[in-house]
């Protein structure tokens, strides 16, 4: 049986004023269904452009998306427009970082949720707003019915956050891509939506979830893919992980996180910012940062085997 998704050598650029930006340079993942992968990266490294190639949603003609995407052995990336907008929504579900990005500032929230329902099943339209509304209290929006008749404006980016939320899930989609699902909502809340996430995957949905919090990483994800400068730098079981990241990168990622052990001290920073994507350095990308780096990180590294189920874009990773 395929992977739910299988993604294999993924090229992602951009035409610019200034060149061509190269946002993603050979990235390949697998997703199994009841899985949730973590993808984390500072921001610039390149996930949200994975993410978005696996539905199309990059902006054309400024985007150009190469290698192969399939979801249930079903290559996105050359299927016809209007099949792919079918599989949006009921089978991939996308939830973005700016809820404003998915709702439309002229119709009511409620209107919105439940024209998902309609465009995709056979329903009433009093199914489908009784459906919607379950979806927003299911969401954790109080008085569901009186906020279901406002427009986005007139809510807290909090409120917007979980009106997208509900969109993204209310079809319950075989893969659901999350891009910082909980950036602008409360701890309470938080802590819903990743249990409405970890109920989901379980019913044999998988999960790619993208995110700086590596709390939220370590409470929701079997699989952790760590992106530098447009490629996977490192990629392993979550628990092996976060026992014992192998690319300098994966654990500077790790140093900068706060914890009991660092109460009260400053915490790590990685020196340096993530090089711009109009021209990649050569070699390691992540060398001019690392405190390890030697002679031969002047070459370009591949993925490395380094442990049952793991690999590190790291020389240093030969010796494991």
């Amino acid at each position: 049986m395929p992977p739910l998704l299988d993604i294999t050598d993924l090229h992602v650029s951009f035409d610019t004023d200034d060149g061509a930006v190269q946002a993603v340079t050979g990235v390949s993942l697998r997703l199994e269904r009841d899985e949730v992968l973590g993808l984390v990266g500072e921001s610039g490294c390149g996930k949200s452009a994975t993410a978005l190639s696996i539905p199309r949603l990059l902006p054309r003609p400024a985007a150009t998306i190469e290698g192969r995407i399939l979801l249930d052995g079903c290559d996105l990336l050359r299927l016809p427009m209007p099949e792919l907008r079918q599989l949006r929504g009921r089978r991939i579900g996308v939830i973005f970082q700016d809820p404003m990005t998915s709702l439309s500032p002229l119709h009511r929230v409620g209107e919105q949720v439940a024209e998902t329902v309609r465009l995709h099943e056979k329903v009433s339209a009093a199914a489908a707003r009784e459906r919607a509304l379950a979806w927003l209290t299911e969401v954790g929006i109080p008085d569901p019915v009186s906020r279901s008749r406002a427009y986005p404006h007139e809510l807290s980016g909090g409120m917007q956050q979980r009106v997208m939320i509900a969109l993204a899930l209310i079809l319950e989609p075989d893969l659901i891509i999350a891009d910082e699902p909980t950036t602008a909502l409360d701890v309470t809340i938080q802590a819903q939506v990743l249990d409405l996430l970890r109920r989901l995957h379980r019913r044999n949905s998988g999960v790619l979830l993208i995110t700086h919090d590596m709390g939220v990483v370590w409470e929701m994800c079997s699989r952790v893919a760590v992106m530098y400068a447009g490629e996977i730098v490192e990629e392993a079981p979550a628990e092996a992980f976060f026992a014992a990241p192998q690319h300098p990168y994966a654990r500077a990622l790790l140093d900068a996180m706060p914890s009991a052990a660092t109460r009260g001290r400053p915490l790590h920073a990685i020196p340096g910012q993530v090089p711009s994507p109009l021209a990649w350095p050569s070699g390691c990308r992540f060398r001019d940062r690392c405190p390890c780096a030697f002679a031969r990180c002047i070459e370009h590294p591949p993925l490395i085997p380094c442990g049952e189920g793991r690999t590190a874009r790291c020389w240093l990773a030969e010796a494991t």
